[in-house]
């Protein structure tokens, strides 16, 4: 296909899946993976790759903000990541702490009050990392009108595994009654400041796996996930907004179970229950097919045999 008739399918592509997104996550993260096989491809070595793929970055943070999402979390340096060769891992460094400086100092994160925090084992980086993590924390640490974490130096499981001990030091010490841990008990472990429940995970690169990416607030929420075959630093706004689209479907489909599920246990809910049956019932109602949709004759009918059979 002719280059310039792509760039029109294109064009119209986007402006299609903008009009069918209706919603946005508040959440999202991702894994950016490829830019290493993008730059072989090309003939160039790693770090070319991973330049051209802090540019798709900033494009991804504009267009979070374009459709409404609250929080972006990047995977940007796994715990995996300190094997690879030195002087790629340097290299990495280095632009790690460029990018970091340069997000601190951009007009457009001030002007949208974008909170930047980073997430992992931030201690196990190198001097100039830590420095510039600083940095941008500092800068921007009165924002909070949207929330950018840099996953560095991260591992999930590692997150969870300190989390667990922390948990069981203070069980330990006398300071927590094993009957009073909950979920926020281990969240506060997690990190210094709260992280919301990820709605939706996207991958690039073709690998059809999250990669221990954000465990406990993916897992836990039933994330959405969108896999694709672009590398990062080729991901475009289509890619973007499939991904927002497979969120929508995923939330679509929840809604409706949460519906059939409600109105099935309607007809067997007590007295006390019954107030709220009926309220998730009209609350996902609009997310049934318009066959399955109860009114209000159906639903008095439901509860009326509910009663009897009392």
């Amino acid at each position: 296909m002719k280059r310039w008739l792509r760039q029109r399918v294109d064009a119209a592509y986007e402006q299609l899946l903008t009009r069918e997104i209706s919603g946005a996550p508040t959440h999202v993260a991702v894994i950016q993976d490829g830019n290493r096989r993008y730059a072989r491809r090309n003939g160039e070595d790693e770090t070319e790759g991973h330049r051209a793929g802090a540019r798709t970055t900033e494009q991804v943070l504009e267009w979070c903000q374009e459709i409404g999402v609250e929080e972006l979390t990047l995977y940007a340096f796994s715990t995996e990541n300190f094997e690879r060769p030195p002087e790629e891992r340097e290299a990495l460094f280095d632009l790690l702490r460029e990018k970091l400086r340069e997000f601190a100092d951009a007009d457009r994160v001030h002007e949208n009050e974008v909170r930047i925090r980073a997430i992992g084992a931030v201690d196990q980086l190198p001097e100039r990392v830590r420095d510039a993590v600083d940095y941008a924390e500092r800068r921007t640490r009165g924002y909070d009108q949207f929330v950018l974490n840099i996953a560095l130096a991260y591992g999930g499981r590692s997150q969870l595994l300190e989390a667990a001990r922390g948990v069981a030091a203070d069980v330990e010490a006398g300071s927590i009654d094993p009957a009073e841990i909950d979920v926020e008990t281990i969240e506060r472990r997690l990190y210094d400041d709260p992280v919301r429940d990820v709605d939706l995970i996207i991958r690039t690169g073709g690998d059809e796996r999250t990669s221990n990416f954000l465990p406990w607030h993916a897992n836990g929420n039933e994330a959405a996930v969108f896999f694709c075959t672009p590398y990062w630093p080729e991901f475009s706004k289509t890619d973007f907004l499939r991904g927002i689209r497979t969120y929508e479907s995923r939330e679509e489909s929840w809604r409706r179970t949460r519906a059939r599920r409600a109105l099935a246990l309607l007809g067997a809910v007590s007295d006390h229950d019954l107030p709220e049956a009926r309220s998730i019932v009209a609350r996902f109602r609009d997310s049934l097919p318009i066959a399955e949709r109860p009114d209000e004759d159906d639903l008095e009918t439901i509860e009326a045999g509910t009663t009897a059979a009392d």
